[in-house]
């Protein structure tokens, strides 16, 4: 157990939560497929975020932090440093609230992700593609503009948002999982997956996938101490970030397992999403497919709820991926 040096978000912070973001996010369906579960001898629960707002759960967080600030607060704007989805929930919930964002991404940052952001009316200033790059470019922002900086994780009003998403598919199953998986970078679906799973479900057990080019939080969670990425290699942009001291923390404490997978079993994965349930997902939503994929047998018979993260990515590039 690694100890709690702050509250984390209660029941009723998520309920509260869920009330307040509503009217500006969807309730995203809950779909199965035949396919795949007499594939792999289970029952698998998909919980769509690839539907939601600006393309996936980010939006939720995203939207919980704006409608917190102060009128003053506002009115200084907002700024972020994200690879992509975080950027562009923010930037579309900037606009929805009447203020600026000012976004700091990464060079290599996928295509449809950056033209999301601008297409929202954020100003995006790109950088190299490492945190420390990422957080001084956020420091100068900050500096120049006095926006409030919205973490894209590591903030509990995004962990509480994001805690939604698991409220929701808990509900839409009415409280029949035994398992929920969802994949982890940063750490604030997963720790807000865990959370609404605690509180909301019936002895539900929460697992994550994670790239194994990518595997920081696996490192962490069983040596009990932070540990930071160090030169990702994953198709999984979304997954490349470290843990945060808030998610740290609460995965420790509330999570399961980590499954680390192959890049192979990710594609095969948002292949197979594809063949069997015609939707698109990106290559971070698959790995919670992939988890099932490589571990068959703990699986079998079990009610699993699965978290398809997002769906941001370029026809081009999934074609690539998928060797088309």
């Amino acid at each position: 157990m690694v100890d709690i040096n702050f509250f984390p978000p209660e029941k009723d912070d998520i309920v509260n939560a869920a009330h307040r973001i509503a009217p500006y996010i969807r309730r995203t369906p809950v779909l199965t497929c035949d396919d795949i579960n007499e594939r792999y001898n289970t029952e698998l629960f998909f919980k769509c975020e690839n539907f939601q707002q600006a393309g996936s759960f980010k939006s939720r967080g995203a939207c919980n932090n704006l409608l917190q600030l102060t009128p003053e607060e506002r009115q200084r704007g907002v700024c972020t440093h994200s690879s992509g989805n975080h950027a562009a929930a923010l930037a579309r919930a900037a606009k929805l609230f009447g203020t600026k964002a000012f976004i700091v991404m990464p060079q290599n940052s996928e295509k449809v992700k950056i033209e999301a952001v601008r297409n929202y009316g954020g100003k995006i200033f790109f950088c190299e593609p490492i945190l420390e790059a990422r957080e001084a470019a956020l420091q100068q922002i900050q500096q120049q503009t006095g926006a409030i900086e919205i973490h894209p994780y590591n903030n509990l009003r995004t962990i509480t948002g994001q805690a939604t998403a698991c409220k929701e598919l808990i509900e839409q199953c009415d409280d029949n999982l035994d398992l929920i998986i969802a994949p982890v970078g940063g750490g604030g679906l997963l720790s807000g997956t865990a959370l609404s799973a605690r509180y909301f479900g019936n002895n539900i057990r929460v697992i994550a996938g994670e790239p194994e080019g990518a595997d920081d939080a696996a490192q962490s969670f069983y040596s009990g101490k932070l540990i930071p990425v160090r030169q990702p290699n994953t198709i999984a942009d979304g997954l490349r970030t470290s843990l945060g001291s808030y998610t740290f923390p609460i995965i420790a404490n509330y999570v399961y397992d980590i499954y680390p997978v192959s890049e192979e079993a990710i594609v095969a994965a948002m292949k197979r999403i594809f063949d069997k349930m015609k939707i698109v997902v990106e290559p971070s939503a698959a790995v919670a497919l992939a988890v099932v994929m490589e571990n068959v047998s703990k699986f079998i018979g079990k009610k699993t709820g699965i978290i398809l993260s997002g769906g941001n990515i370029e026809v081009r590039r999934m074609a690539e991926i998928l060797g088309g």
